[in-house]
């Protein structure tokens, strides 16, 4: 599929003719309504009190038994009427107490990111394009039509001329075994948590659980065991490895964090988001399964969650929504992006003709249940209204006359991490979103510098908008990935505290890679 084909297709990215599925939309909406339904039952025991006050001074009897309660107690203990009231303001009281209780165990527990850090390859990984191609042409399997194929993409792909491959492709005669794989994993969790551990000043063995993901590479030990083998965490560290989940496995890993920080009191949680490049170079000549070798490029980060309140103070960000969208239940989207081998017997990852039709409908989803809960009342206003609009046509025989209503994003989210994964993908969610150049420009830039580096790319987004000096506190940052399945992950933090640029900035600015 050309590059012209794939930007045609997204060009129905956002909400296509056809109106959002109902049942995303109570998707959306679940939480407003668990807050009202527990806001209602809490206000039952106080109507209770004051209707029964009320029926107490309309009535002789009540008001005779109240003014001589003062006089003489003990006989007016007999008669039940006092003894009514007594009991229904004693059962309103304890109803509400429980009611009030349980209100606020069913609250969720704050989560906070208390720092991050992506990995910086050496300089001696650094690859420009006619490198990059120099790595291709040492594979001998390739045909030349291939080569000039892999050398368009290469062109027309946003990436820059300074993004790494991992040591062993490097090398004249490259062998990417499993050991290979094992040494490019350890050199990204090191270059991430070396930092990460400085910057908070934790020590490694305070970890209580720990969270990595990586689609494409699984060895035995896990990655959770190499991490936890390197710096000798502790023996009952809770620990998870998550594969074959795709470019938006690091959105999952966080509300992964997320769900067991609700359930574990006073912990942290340490997750890794990396893909290994190493053993997934494919060598065969399916067009469909060549985009991989020109796009994905070697990276990795390290996010520190906790839910002790003691890190509210020092944290960076607050956890505000997360929203997981899985479209596996449809052929179409299943088999968008599959692994599997060639004719010839080489391994690789196809992307199909529907890719962006399916990409497209999984982020209509997302949104959809996303929009209720960060979108300011006159948006969803606006958006119900014309959503009735268009029922009514289409229930009048008249469908399609009036065009959906997009949301206006930019007034729930200050800055936007899409993930990078690729330029097609980019101008659409900046077309369809109607977002202004300067809002994806985080992803340009992390597509430009460091390439495709799949599930980790959003946090590479999020370290450009910091080091851009234009993060405030209280702004809403969005991250939003798409990934194998077919899923569509998003997540929304606020901003706890105001950023102050020690290093500089280091991306470079969106003026200079426009290619």
């Amino acid at each position: 599929m050309s590059a012209k084909g794939d930007e045609q297709a997204t060009k129905s990215y956002w909400y296509p003719d056809k109106a959002p599925a109902n049942s995303d939309l109570k998707k959306g909406y679940s939480p407003a309504v668990f807050m009202m339904r527990s806001l209602f039952l809490v206000s039952i025991p106080a109507c209770v009190v004051i209707v029964s006050f009320l029926v107490a001074g309309q009535h002789e009897e009540y008001l005779q038994l109240f003014r001589a309660f003062s006089a003489d107690v003990q006989k007016i203990a007999d008669q039940k009427s006092l003894w009514t009231i007594v009991g229904v303001v004693v059962g309103a009281v304890f109803v509400f107490i429980f009611a009030l209780t349980v209100f606020l165990m069913k609250r969720p527990t704050p989560v906070y990111l208390v720092d991050f850090a992506c990995f910086q390859p050496p300089e001696s990984c650094k690859v420009n394009r006619e490198q990059a191609m120099g790595v291709l042409r040492k594979v001998d399997t390739y045909t030349q039509e291939t080569l000039d194929f892999q050398e368009r993409l290469l062109l027309r792909n946003g990436l820059g001329h300074e993004t790494y491959f991992p040591p062993c492709v490097h090398k004249d005669s490259p062998v990417c075994n499993m050991a290979e794989a094992r040494d490019e994993f350890v050199m990204v969790f090191k270059g991430c948590l070396d930092p990460l551990f400085a910057a908070t000043k934790l020590k490694p063995r305070d970890i209580d659980i720990i969270i990595v993901n990586c689609s494409l590479f699984n060895p035995t030990p896990s990655m959770a065991a190499m991490v936890i083998n390197h710096y000798k965490l502790r023996s009952d560290i809770l620990n998870y490895n998550l594969s074959g989940m795709g470019c938006s496995a690091g959105v999952i890993a966080v509300d992964l964090a997320k769900d067991l920080l609700q359930v574990h009191a006073n912990k942290n949680c340490l997750i890794i988001s990396t893909e290994n490049i190493t053993q997934n170079w494919y060598y065969g000549n399916e067009k469909s399964m060549l985009l991989s070798n020109t796009l994905f490029r070697m990276g990795g980060a390290a996010m520190l969650l906790s839910n002790k309140p003691r890190d509210a103070a020092r944290a960076k960000y607050r956890l505000k929504s997360v929203v997981r969208v899985h479209k596996g239940a449809n052929d179409n989207a299943y088999n968008a992006v599959f692994q599997m081998e060639d004719k010839a017997g080489f391994r690789g990852v196809a992307l199909s003709k529907e890719l962006m039709t399916v990409a497209g409908d999984a982020l209509k989803a997302n949104l959809t249940i996303l929009g209720p809960r960060v979108l300011p009342w006159s948006e969803q206003i606006k958006f119900f209204l014309n959503l009735c609009l268009r029922k009514y046509e289409t229930f009048m025989g008249n469908p399609k006359r009036t065009p959906a209503y997009t949301p206006d994003f930019k007034k729930a989210f200050q800055h936007f991490c899409i993930h990078a994964g690729g330029r097609a993908i980019i101008d659409a969610m900046e077309e369809n979103l109607k977002l202004k150049p300067e809002d994806v420009e985080p992803s340009r830039a992390t597509l430009y510098r460091y390439g495709n580096t799949s599930s980790s790319s959003i946090w590479y987004e999020l370290q450009y908008v910091e080091r851009s000096g234009r993060l405030k506190k209280g702004d809403s940052v969005f991250q939003i990935a798409l990934g194998s399945g077919f899923k569509c992950n998003s997540a929304v933090w606020v901003r706890m505290r105001p950023y102050s640029c020690k290093h500089g900035t280091v991306c470079i600015s969106v003026t200079v890679f426009v290619v």
